[in-house]
């Protein structure tokens, strides 16, 4: 079986002649330049230490903050999983004239949709979402997760033993469905008999369920796991006390498993933060949509090098980023 995953790897790598590349970076910006401080504010569903989703916009404001540095001011409300509070926070920071006003998570829609009229000189920006309702000064992101997703299915289905994979979701919808529709179709594009089984708990938050969702799995022969959303820390925990591998979404999750985590998917929402705030400058509120992608750096494939993973994986890894990027690499 080896010979096998290695004769595919030689055959892909001498089809899109790219071995031996490194993973895409994010690529350098020059600083946005603002004539006046620009106040930002963030609600986001948890902690901004999540390792998952919210982080990864923190994650972004500290690296627009070391590039605007006094120009750019920033506050944050976190653990907003109520949407009526988080609805309150973000009228209460229109109200108290911040000039963008980002509410990061798919669930805050609707407030978005009904509070952005009230303010037609605030920005707006939301996520994970194509829609900004028509509206003037909403701007709406998403990440093109499926691409990540498919990186690391490759790398999962390369890795696996066992033939049997286990994926954690929370609930079937936005980033984290594209992520998981995209790691079964690179698991499968390596070897389509691998039995990939995708629990969704119905919870962004829930760890118990996701360790519950993980144990499973892990009952079930599965020796590499991966999922989405800021739960996933619960299956993280399981994979690493079983000894199997684990895939991680969002943000950099090898700090909390070094033995564990093989590679992450790691949101850069700088890249399109940048657009907004330019935007902004030129007068322009919203009414746009931006995606996070392999291409324009907003997703980059961070791989965990304290494993010694194998070469041929390594090199598939790079092939699949270099080929999705290029158009040669159909994600779906």
């Amino acid at each position: 079986m080896k010979n096998l995953f290695k004769l595919i790897s030689i055959l892909l790598i001498a089809v899109l002649v790219v071995a031996g590349c490194t993973p895409a970076a994010p690529k350098t910006e020059e600083p946005v330049a603002v004539d006046e401080t620009l106040r930002i504010a963030i609600v986001t569903p948890s902690n901004i230490s999540d390792l998952a989703f919210s982080q990864s916009i923190s994650d972004a404001m500290k690296v627009l903050k070391s590039e605007m540095g006094d120009k750019l001011e920033y506050v944050y409300s976190e653990n907003m999983f109520v949407v009526d509070d988080a609805a309150a926070a973000i009228r209460d920071y229109a109200q108290k004239g911040y000039d963008i006003v980002i509410a990061h998570g798919s669930q805050y829609g609707s407030s978005v949709q009904e509070i952005a009229p009230d303010f037609p000189e605030t920005v707006f920006a939301w996520g994970t979402t194509v829609d900004t309702f028509g509206q003037p000064n909403i701007f709406a992101y998403e990440a093109a997760s499926d691409q990540g997703g498919f990186v690391n299915g490759v790398m999962a289905g390369l890795l696996t033993e066992t033939k049997v994979i286990g994926v954690v979701g929370p609930i079937e919808t936005g980033d984290a469905k594209l992520y998981i529709d995209g790691f079964v179709a690179g698991v499968h594009s390596v070897d389509p008999s691998i039995d990939v089984r995708v629990t969704y708990i119905g919870s962004f938050s829930d760890v118990a369920l996701a360790s519950e969702a993980a144990t499973t799995h892990l009952s079930a022969g599965a020796d590499v796991l991966t999922g989405s959303a800021q739960m996933v820390i619960g299956a993280i925990g399981k994979a690493q006390e079983a000894g199997a591998y684990w895939f991680g979404t969002q943000a950099d999750q090898t700090s909390f498993a070094p033995d564990t985590v093989v590679a992450s998917q790691v949101y850069h929402w700088e890249v399109i933060l940048r657009e907004i705030i330019a935007l902004r400058n030129e007068g322009v509120l919203g009414g746009q949509t931006f995606s996070a992608n392999l291409k324009n750096g907003g997703q980059v494939i961070s791989i965990n090098q304290g494993l010694d993973l194998p070469q041929n994986v390594l090199d598939m890894a790079n092939t699949t980023i270099q080929g999705i990027i290029d158009g040669t690499i159909t994600v779906q």
